[in-house]
């Protein structure tokens, strides 16, 4: 039995497609069609139930799933155990620098087992979908993920901000409530440019936006600096590692978070994920 028939078979198990999961492995159709039937014929059972309309896992390929994945697992700690005294660790962030990020990578260099970080900067979709495909070892996201194909792990929460133009009547107060600012001057990106993150400041708004959403938080940002009643929520440590003139970040009254997450591949060893996780933690 071979390592790569399993890896096709939880791929198939989660995608319940061969197309959708041959374009996740990157090979054609017909290839994953024979490492299915080659795995079911050495088990001797039927693993999937096929037809032209749907693929379902049977009974028994439920519970070879998860024997699977604990498998797939175990030969994961094997590959880390015999790696190299540093290993690559391909981490997907935003494109900012936060004290956080900085720490922790001081953390996974000297842990030990030192690893040697690569950060990646992709959009959030595109970081969970390559955490999934295996093109990235982790990769961090605030705000909830509802995913079953990656293993989602709370690692911080930090506080939601209220950003303002410094002209604002807001922008020296020592806090501000959320009902106290103007929700004509509310300002958010477009969900689909961050969708946990998106959903977290949703949750937190007392009434819904007036305003549609438009751009990425960078485009958001140049629009709230030019206006004296605009205004946005950001985590944070988001702008940490920023200045702006223009800006000022305000605490809300009373205070708001946001969780940051580590997520992995659902074939990570659970002893990684807990270093992953103690790396980025309060």
């Amino acid at each position: 039995m071979e390592l790569r028939a399993l890896q096709y078979f939880v791929t198939v198990a989660e995608e319940l497609h061969f197309g959708r999961a041959a374009q996740r492995l990157r090979i054609v159709q017909p290839a994953v069609s024979q490492q299915i039937a080659r795995l079911e014929r050495e088990l001797g059972v039927r693993l999937l139930d096929r037809t032209s309309r749907r693929v379902r896992l049977t009974s028994a390929g439920d519970r070879v799933l998860l024997a699977a994945r604990e498998t797939l697992a175990s030969a994961a700690r094997v590959r880390v155990v015999a790696g190299e005294p540093a290993a690559a660790l391909r981490i997907g962030v935003a494109s900012c620098v936060t004290r956080r990020l900085d720490e922790a990578m001081t953390r996974l260099c000297d842990s030990e087992r030192p690893t040697q970080p690569e950060l990646i900067d992709l959009p959030v979709t595109a970081r969970l979908d390559a955490v999934r495909d295996g093109e990235l070892d982790l990769a961090l996201v605030r705000g909830a993920v509802a995913s079953t194909s990656v293993t989602v792990a709370r690692a911080w929460s930090e506080p939601l901000h209220a950003v303002l133009v410094r002209d604002h009547p807001a922008a020296c107060e020592p806090a501000v409530r959320l009902h106290d600012l103007d929700p004509r001057g509310l300002r958010l990106p477009v969900r689909d440019s961050d969708p946990p993150m998106y959903d977290a400041i949703l949750a937190a708004l007392p009434v819904a936006p007036l305003r549609p959403p438009a751009g990425d938080l960078l485009q958001v940002l140049f629009e709230v600096g030019r206006d004296p009643e605009g205004w946005t929520l950001a985590a944070a440590e988001q702008l940490g590692g920023s200045h702006s003139e223009r800006l000022r970040q305000v605490p809300l009254d009373p205070p708001l978070t946001v969780d940051g997450h580590v997520v992995t591949s659902l074939a990570t060893p659970e002893s990684c994920v807990a270093s992953y996780v103690a790396a980025f933690a309060e």
